[in-house]
């Protein structure tokens, strides 16, 4: 889809001043990035804590907020065209493909029939059940119809494949980080499964507090958490955090790494591709399962910085030496303006390009669930 003919006046900044307080409202709701914050800073400097000295982690700035690993790709000062870009992606006509949907009452009796099995289910967008030895793990629940607070932001074009109230009991929820297509406030209010043990980044765990979940865990990358059997580890990922006018990158983000009985599956925050994905192959790898998003890559001008395209997560699975790549973050929600059915096309074309076979990168239809032992045969 030629989503800009123009690239050039897509980038020219906009004179009227007037509207730089809307745009950035408007900004607030969406995970579309709008300026540069390179947060380059003397990252050697030794703080004092009392009698305790200690070197600040590279992520972490000065002021509190927080960067992405070392040698990242930083974006470029520009001012982004809000309303031109909402008005490509309104103009998008979504077609669902036959059969992207499994209808909710098989869902359900799927659920129910492999409750004992190890298992994943795509509940839609990032939100996946992964069961594994008699736990059920959740992550990034997002239930509501917009990604946005109150009525504003993308909507969904395909609803979860099953209600919240329909949620079987979880033991674990995990949090990649507080956009609202991940982090999602009505969903959280009315979580049914209240004593669900939670891990979030850093500076998000009043959220859950104050939705009265009593477990809440916050993590810094390379930080671990036992939970009986498994063990689960929080790691770097490409990306950035905001959710109201002034809070950009006050909160972590990362992805979560879950070992269980010699299995490794990676949990990818959103991220844009990059060497530390290198590193962490080298440090965790070889990876059995990640997940990695694959949708919300075009304009690539604005997304490379956030968005890997799906190339891209294959490059990032590769680089992990992970077996399979689940490709995950679409056909839920129009949040980008490449055509929705495309990041799918794409993924299994190029799987022999980074030297995978076609059913190594994994695609499930909204509602589906899949074994592990199915996933990794």
């Amino acid at each position: 889809m030629s989503a800009f003919n123009n690239k050039r006046n897509f980038f020219r900044v906009a004179k009227d001043k007037s509207l730089s307080v809307l745009l950035l409202l408007l900004a607030s709701c969406t995970s579309v990035p709008v300026t540069n914050r390179s947060g380059k800073d003397d990252s050697s400097k030794t703080i004092f804590k009392t009698e305790e000295s200690f070197i600040r982690p590279y992520h972490h700035l000065p002021d509190g907020t927080f960067r992405n690993p070392e040698n990242s790709i930083e974006r470029e000062d520009y001012e982004f065209p809000w309303f031109k870009f909402q008005k490509e992606r309104m103009s998008i006509k979504v077609s669902i493909p036959e059969g992207h949907v499994i209808p909710t009452e098989q869902v359900l009796t799927n659920l129910t029939a492999l409750e004992n099995e190890d298992t994943i289910t795509w509940i839609g967008h990032s939100t996946f059940l992964i069961r594994l030895g008699g736990k059920t793990i959740i992550t990034d629940p997002f239930f509501s119809p917009n990604a946005g607070p109150v009525a504003l932001g993308p909507r969904r074009y395909i609803d979860p494949a099953i209600k919240l109230t329909n949620l079987p009991k979880t033991d674990l929820l995990l949090l990649t980080h507080n956009h609202y297509d991940h982090l999602d406030a009505e969903a959280t209010k009315n979580f049914p499964h209240k004593k669900t043990k939670v891990f979030c980044p850093l500076k998000l765990s009043k959220f859950y507090k104050d939705y009265s979940f009593k477990d809440v865990n916050e993590m810094d990358w390379y930080q671990e958490k036992q939970v009986d059997d498994l063990k689960i580890t929080f790691l770097p990922a490409i990306h950035w955090s905001k959710r109201e006018l002034f809070d950009r990158n006050r909160t972590l983000w990362g992805s979560y790494l879950i070992e269980y009985q010699r299995k490794k599956i990676l949990f990818c925050c959103d991220t844009a591709t990059g060497e530390v994905y290198k590193k962490l192959g080298r440090q965790f790898g070889p990876i059995d399962i990640t997940f990695v998003n694959i949708g919300a890559y075009e304009p690539v001008e604005i997304m490379k910085y956030s968005h890997a395209n799906p190339s891209e997560a294959l490059e990032i699975g590769r680089n992990l030496r992970s077996k399979k790549v689940i490709g995950m973050h679409w056909g839920t929600i129009l949040m980008s303006l490449e055509d929705p059915f495309e990041p799918p096309t794409k993924f299994i074309a190029n799987a022999k390009n980074f030297g995978y076979q076609e059913n190594d990168a994994v695609l499930f239809k909204v509602g589906e669930t899949k074994t592990i032992k199915q996933i990794l045969s």
